[in-house]
């Protein structure tokens, strides 16, 4: 839904939380990867795991962790690193869950040829 400024209520909301990069149909994105994180967290929001409030809480103490040594390039990594926070905090998953997964992605980014499609199933210690 759009307000009368032309931009939506979701980007609205999620602007008032932290200077998120929108124009006027709403959030814009530099990389696929940083429209997938956006989405995760909507979701996630919409299916109850979290408050916008408890987001805002979350995300704005990650920016004011970094505010010191960022441009606003890495708006989306810290976007990433507030949702591991808060589902962490909120018991979908755990630390040792989260580096057991990026360091599966790692091993199957080294193993992947250029110019492949990077897959878990490429990490070569990752049970099948």
């Amino acid at each position: 839904m759009s307000r009368p400024d032309g931009t939506s209520e979701l980007a609205a909301a999620l602007t008032a939380v932290a200077p998120l990069p929108c124009d006027a149909t709403g959030p814009v994105f530099a990389e696929p990867w940083q429209a997938q994180a956006f989405a995760m967290v909507v979701a996630l929001h919409e299916r109850g795991v979290f408050t916008w409030s408890e987001w805002a809480d979350v995300f704005s103490a990650e920016l004011r962790e970094h505010q010191a040594v960022d441009d606003g390039s890495r708006y989306y990594e810290y976007w990433l690193e507030a949702l591991e926070h808060i589902l962490i905090a909120k018991g979908q998953t755990s630390h040792a869950t989260v580096d057991d997964l990026a360091a599966s992605w790692a091993r199957a980014a080294e193993a992947t040829p250029h110019g492949k499609p990077i897959a878990l199933e490429n990490d070569p210690l990752r049970s099948r």
